[in-house]
């Protein structure tokens, strides 16, 4: 059988490689290939609309399958913030740093048992035909006092995974694909995508 191209609707070349890590295991027969057409704009008012957003776009603008995710990390205390504004929390230079460093003074004066956030990704398949579905995937745990190693990226040094005792930033690459909300969310759209982009 002849690999499914299936287009993932980002430009960013790392997460291209990290879900090429993560949903070829899951679907040996599929081919994910880049995309270089236009973004659209992500005013959805949840991850799963934003999710839909880039993939129908993707599937308008190529002719194939596409799939494509938003994340990002929701605080319980926020009331579920940052959440979708997590890459922009900190202001519009849009920088990791900035975001953590507002976060972290946000909840400076919490007790540890107050500290408690998920990562949250929705992962979204979208069919030139117009068929579509979203997934959901959630990695719980609680966020440090202050950064911890040096790989990751985003909030991955002050996010300590619930069973941890090392931070997202401190795990291998593949430790990480083990346990993370972008795993499970495509480890549970994998069904989809063999059913309705599957030859």
């Amino acid at each position: 059988m002849t690999a499914t191209r299936v287009v993932l609707a980002s430009h960013n070349a790392h997460k291209l490689e990290e879900l090429r890590r993560i949903i070829g295991p899951l679907i040996p027969g599929i081919e994910l290939i880049g995309y270089d057409g236009p973004e659209p704009v992500e005013n959805g008012t949840s991850f799963e609309q934003n999710a839909l957003l880039k993939a129908r776009a993707a599937a308008e603008h190529t002719g194939l399958p596409a799939v494509a995710d938003d994340s990002g990390i929701a605080v319980d205390v926020l009331g579920g913030c940052p959440g979708i504004f997590s890459a922009r929390w900190g202001g519009p230079s849009r920088s990791d740093a900035a975001n953590v460093e507002l976060l972290l003074w946000q909840l400076s004066d919490l007790a540890d048992e107050h500290r408690a956030a998920a990562f949250v990704c929705a992962a979204a398949l979208a069919l030139p035909s117009g068929e579509e579905t979203v997934r959901i995937g959630t990695w719980p745990g609680s966020v440090l006092r202050e950064p911890a190693g040096a790989g990751g990226f985003g909030y991955d040094p002050i996010f300590r995974p619930d069973g941890e005792e090392r931070s997202a930033a401190e795990l291998s690459p593949s430790e990480k694909d083990a346990l993370s909300h972008r795993t499970r969310a495509f480890a549970a759209l994998a069904p989809d995508i063999l059913e309705l982009a599957g030859e």
